[in-house]
């Protein structure tokens, strides 16, 4: 027994003792230094989010923002920009290692407001990054509340904001393309806790309605209810040219961004302005309901 004991007492000591060895053997190792940093991971695609406000300023902008960084950043798909200016939002050089948006695969407007400090060649510049070179474009919450003097912005997001007539609420939501890739994760009817806007110069004959209120259960009696047809798209993707738009109203709290649905929608429609995925552009019927049966 006593030969046994000391035998597992020397099992025990030995992976100490070869580590200590080990280290003694290579000479220059400092323990109180730090090791050297990893080379920087190298990422597919790059993102230029833009959160300038000339209007109303949501509070929820720098969560949009902070989460779509931090979604290139955890799945490696891209690296981000994030801007409160305009500056990068042009083809000039621009020099001081400033990036232009020959850099860029896809622009994200997160909650933008108002008329934006943007110039005539920068806005042709951003209608040929998306419409001739083929590049992406994603609209959060108020980038339907962005440039209503610029008629070729609405055309190419699908149109402007026009009043949220129940303000931020329970919106009863209707998913009306189930495989696209943006919205695939919602069930057919669900709820958000969220505003939702009404479009102005909008039609459905101009976009791929993916998600949509329920106008089954919607209170009409509201005299900031404009549209008569009661179509009220929450989410929709389309096609500018050679470029992928996608657009949701999603977004307006700060709550919203720590949402995993709101997260995923967002993740999945960067990666298919990005063309990583496919979905349908085309548009397609309004589903009847109870509401829109006759």
């Amino acid at each position: 027994m006593r030969h046994t004991r000391i035998a597992l007492r020397l099992l025990l000591f030995l992976p100490i003792l070869v580590g200590f060895t080990i280290a003694q053997e290579q000479p220059g190792v400092d323990p109180s230094v730090a090791p050297p940093p990893h080379a920087k991971q190298v990422h597919l695609k790059h993102i230029l989010v833009i959160g300038q406000t000339k209007g109303y300023e949501h509070d929820s902008v720098s969560d949009g923002m902070a989460a779509i960084y931090n979604m290139g950043h955890n799945s490696g798909l891209w690296d981000t920009t994030l801007r409160t200016d305009t500056e990068l939002l042009t083809k000039k050089d621009l020099g001081r290692n400033a990036k232009n948006l020959d850099y860029f695969d896809a622009l994200v407007f997160v909650s933008t407001t108002g008329e934006l400090d943007l110039d005539d060649s920068q806005k042709k510049d951003m209608l040929s990054f998306i419409k001739d070179d083929g590049r992406g474009f994603v609209g959060v919450h108020a980038a339907l509340d962005t440039n209503y003097k610029w008629p070729e912005y609405g055309e190419m997001i699908g149109g402007w904001f026009d009043q949220h007539p129940w303000s931020t609420f329970n919106a009863p939501i209707l998913n009306e393309d189930p495989s696209f890739p943006a919205v695939r994760h919602f069930p057919k009817a669900f709820i958000k806790f969220d505003e939702i806007y009404q479009p102005k110069e909008w039609s459905r004959e101009k976009v791929n309605v993916l998600l949509s209120l329920d106008p089954a259960k919607l209170n009409y009696a509201n005299p900031r209810v404009h549209r008569t047809d009661h179509d009220f798209a929450v989410a929709w993707d389309k096609m500018y040219g050679k470029g992928r738009v996608f657009y949701s109203t999603l977004g307006h709290t700060q709550e919203a961004w720590s949402d995993p649905d709101i997260r995923t929608m967002y993740f999945e429609a960067i990666k298919w302005v990005l063309g990583m995925t496919e979905g349908s552009t085309s548009s397609h019927p309004r589903p009847q309901t109870r509401s829109n049966e006759h």
